[in-house]
């Protein structure tokens, strides 16, 4: 997501995988200040690769961690956009039910609705 929400890239994974494990792949080739992104992203080997490229990570640290780091809370309320963003793209029942057996299929229609969004 851009700054004001709006959808860069979609990557698709099973229903059983988490998404933070595409983590490195949405970032790659993009340049930024900061990555907004919710505690299920406070790994040990993603938030050196946030800071070897010169951003800030505004990550929460998960709760059962032995040392709690530090983030801004004031950027960490922008994350809003993207449930925002998530939320509008639900009210497609043909993307949060998922009934294209075809991945290109779906993620063909995701980035459909995503640039209809964007548009807006």
């Amino acid at each position: 997501m851009d700054a004001l929400g709006n959808p860069l890239r979609f990557l698709l994974t099973g229903r059983q995988r988490h998404e933070s494990t595409q983590a490195e792949a949405l970032i790659a080739d993009f340049l930024f200040d900061r990555l907004l992104a919710d505690k299920s992203y406070d790994f040990d080997h993603f938030l050196p690769l946030i800071t070897a490229l010169g951003a800030e990570a505004v990550i929460p640290p998960r709760a059962n961690r032995t040392e709690q780091r530090a983030y801004d809370k004031h950027w960490y309320k922008e994350r809003h956009l993207v449930e925002c963003f998530i939320n509008k793209i639900k009210h497609s029942r043909r993307i949060f039910s998922r009934f294209d057996k075809l991945a290109r299929r779906y993620l063909g229609f995701l980035s459909f609705v995503g640039t209809l969004i964007w548009l807006r």
